[in-house]
């Protein structure tokens, strides 16, 4: 083993320590008492259930990361990239077509880890609390149409990374950096319309009293809005939640149906002022920006490494390739990608404080956004008690005890 591969090894180990820690933690952390803040929501049966749902689900992601770190390190060790690598070059093909059967391959390899544990998660753990309303031919059919999105959309942009990488020389990353956010811009302003109705049902919202209240509540902030739909997440779960997607003439506001079924209307104008709030506040704008500046930094790293005969060696390929050589820079990037995901989880908390409190200063209405966070995690069955290094590490939204609470002293002020 060389130093890249010591690198690599040393922060899958300690990606996994630390994991496992935030996990035994955050179940040490339950607590008996329910906060006096949710007395007049929750009850000591629901209660009950967030507990049991936190330690059945947090089993389930122990045991499905022992499961993929141990056949991460059997598969390298025993020399599956290599293999791999052989398999997809014996076709003939040319270098950017053999990267594409290489990644496929390894794509079906990990797929087939994964489907068990989506499948328990979906049939088993999510119906035992009442949350899954997904029939077995809805989540192959699920299955079948993300299998189809990775072809027609990931096989071109990826093989025109491997391409750039391949022909164009020392500004290749610049111009894989260009590509993919011009993709990334793309898919967001299509997204709403071409690609999410494959999955869900978007209505318009015919509720003329919900409509009013939202479409009254939008113009009052200057917030021209004209899109906004009730999705069918009924279809797949009893969870509610609601969305933002999509820029200029194309963004929209979806309601899950099973949130209109269980919000009053002032809920609803809460929850969809915190949505709007993100725009006002211009996050979605910077967290995008923020993104394309890391994309460009990560390819300019990796034209540093993708050509270095240490990293193949780490994977013991007999051959170099742009393609393997892409896929063990994202390995050997695995730190720097942890570190900005804890920052941007951070900067993502802190806009949630931001979103609650345009809400409450823009509806006058406290209470109802405090009401509609305490339905919410009763109905989703929320953790009332994470442990800080759990959330420091994976919380993208503030505990919603802390939000309640932050609220609470707005509406004070």
């Amino acid at each position: 083993m060389n130093s890249y591969a010591w690198i690599i090894l040393a922060f899958l180990l300690l990606d996994y320590v630390l994991g496992t820690a935030a996990d035994v933690l955050n179940l040490k952390n339950i607590r008996d008492e329910l906060p006096e803040e949710f007395a007049n929501v929750w009850d000591k049966e629901r209660y009950a259930a967030s507990q049991q749902y936190l330690a059945a689900t947090t089993r389930l992601g122990l045991v499905a990361s022992t499961v993929f770190l141990a056949a991460m390190l059997v598969f390298w060790f025993a020399g599956g990239f290599d293999y791999t690598d052989r398999l997809a070059r014996s076709l003939g093909w040319g270098s950017v077509f053999t990267g594409l059967v290489f990644y496929a391959i390894l794509a079906i390899l990990s797929n087939f880890l994964s489907t068990g544990f989506s499948l328990y998660s979906t049939f088993v753990i999510e119906e035992r609390f009442g949350f899954n309303k997904t029939t077995l031919k809805t989540y192959i059919l699920d299955r079948i149409k993300m299998l189809a999105l990775a072809v027609v959309l990931g096989g071109p942009i990826i093989g025109g990374i491997l391409f750039f990488l391949g022909q164009a020389g020392p500004h290749a990353w610049i111009y894989c950096w260009m590509g993919v956010t011009v993709f990334i811009l793309l898919i967001q302003m299509v997204a709403p319309t071409w690609i999410m109705p494959l999955f869900n049902k978007f209505l318009p919202l015919e509720n003329e009293e919900i409509k009013e209240a939202v479409l009254g509540y939008t113009r009052s902030v200057d917030f021209p809005l004209d899109n906004l739909f009730m999705m069918d997440g009924s279809k797949r779960s009893a969870k509610s939640n609601a969305f933002f997607a999509g820029f200029g003439k194309r963004r929209r506001i979806a309601l899950f149906d099973t949130l209109i079924e269980k919000h009053t209307i002032e809920e609803l104008v809460a929850v969809v002022a915190h949505e709007v709030g993100h725009y006002k506040k211009k996050h979605i704008i910077v967290n995008m920006g923020i993104s394309i500046l890391h994309l460009g930094f990560m390819f300019f790293l990796l034209s540093l490494f993708i050509s270095r005969q240490g990293l193949f060696d780490a994977f013991f390929m007999e051959q170099a390739s742009v393609y393997a050589g892409l896929l063990f820079f994202g390995l050997l990037y695995t730190p720097v990608e942890t570190v900005l995901g804890i920052g941007l989880s951070m900067l993502s908390r802190k806009n949630e404080y931001e979103a609650d409190r345009f809400a409450v200063t823009t509806t006058g209405n406290p209470r109802a956004m405090v009401d509609a966070l305490k339905k919410l995690s009763r109905d989703n069955l929320s953790n009332l008690w994470p442990h800080p290094f759990y959330v420091f590490l994976n919380y993208s939204h503030p505990p919603v005890l802390d939000r309640i609470r932050a609220i609470e002293r707005v509406g004070k002020d």
